[in-house]
């Protein structure tokens, strides 16, 4: 009979140590299904609402502790589906292959709009070119427009960079989906010095020669409520029309026109979550956000439209 050396039955013995001790620590709370903690991760566009709702949901539920990640929409996907956490919000559903890996893990997945986000289009204070069509963004974006002086409202002139957060941002994805056909973007498009909506807008500050594309939130800042007047801000938000045509006006990112569509960047955005519980903080947090509560959050406290009905009312200014 072959011999085995002790050398290998104590690196078999501690090998099984350790798997032990592996499968000792995954079981360590046994009592996980009644565990409080509310993980998310949310595309870091929306960090400035979702960190509103997520203290509010806190402080009416002390028990919970709040645990929010802001990153790209790619990483807050990959970490749904690798089963990382259980809860993003992101603004596209999961793909039928993503939705595969999670059901493989015997979890469900459940989806909710909750808002429309606009895609805002910054520049420096001293740029005077604020009026800009779709159909020039799409020639950014494709490369076919790479100079301020192609605009056809235009009065500085020079090269032209559009710089957004991320490469793996939901505004790059936006962009390509949408005016790109599904194709790379191309031209002078770049991504942001530490990769966020703030640093785009620190960048725009500093630079007259350059585009920011931010998600609309962003451009509260400290404000308390729905702004509806950005000359405060420290950039100039551009004006957006759909084309030429007398029609479709030039118009900027506020509640207002986001609910008549006329401002044209728009999408959508959703709360996703697998917690295969029946009752969890986790879930309580998710009906909040899509729930009463969570909409008059976003109504009020953010340029983000919610899904609720809202009205809108003539109002004169003295």
């Amino acid at each position: 009979m072959k011999k085995t050396p002790l050398a290998a039955l104590l690196a078999l013995a501690a090998t099984l140590m350790l798997l032990a001790a592996c499968g000792g620590a995954k079981k360590s709370n046994p009592n996980w299904i009644h565990e409080d903690d509310v993980r998310l991760a949310v595309d870091e566009t929306f960090q400035p609402i979702v960190q509103n709702m997520v203290e509010t949901f806190g402080m009416q539920h002390p028990e919970a502790a709040m645990l929010p990640t802001y990153v790209s929409e790619d990483s807050a996907i990959r970490m749904l589906v690798r089963d990382s956490v259980r809860l993003i919000i992101a603004t596209r559903p999961l793909t039928d292959d993503e939705r595969k890996v999670v059901e493989a893990h015997s979890l469900g997945v459940k989806t909710n709009l909750i808002a429309t986000d606009a895609i805002a289009l910054v520049v420096n204070k001293s740029v005077a070119d604020t009026l800009i069509t779709l159909d020039e963004v799409k020639g950014i974006v494709t490369g076919r427009i790479t100079r301020w002086e192609q605009l056809g409202k235009h009065v500085q002139t020079g090269e032209l960079s559009l710089v957004f957060d991320h490469s793996g941002s939901s505004t790059v994805r936006y962009m390509r989906d949408s005016l790109c056909g599904g194709r790379p973007l191309a031209g002078n498009v770049y991504a942001s010095d530490s990769g966020t909506n703030r640093s785009v807008l620190q960048m725009v500050e500093r630079n007259p020669h350059i585009i920011g594309v931010v998600g609309c939130n962003w451009l509260k800042g400290d404000a308390d409520g729905v702004i509806n007047n950005f000359s405060n801000l420290p950039v100039t938000v551009m004006r957006v029309a759909r084309s030429t045509e007398s029609i479709h006006p030039y118009v900027r990112p506020y509640q207002y026109y986001i609910a008549t569509a006329d401002y044209p960047l728009l999408r959508s955005v959703y709360i996703i979550n697998t917690d295969p519980r029946s009752s969890s903080m986790l879930r309580n947090f998710f009906f909040f956000v899509k729930g009463q509560k969570g909409q008059t959050i976003i109504c009020n406290n953010s340029q983000l439209l919610p899904i609720t009905p809202v009205q809108v009312k003539s109002v004169s200014v003295k």
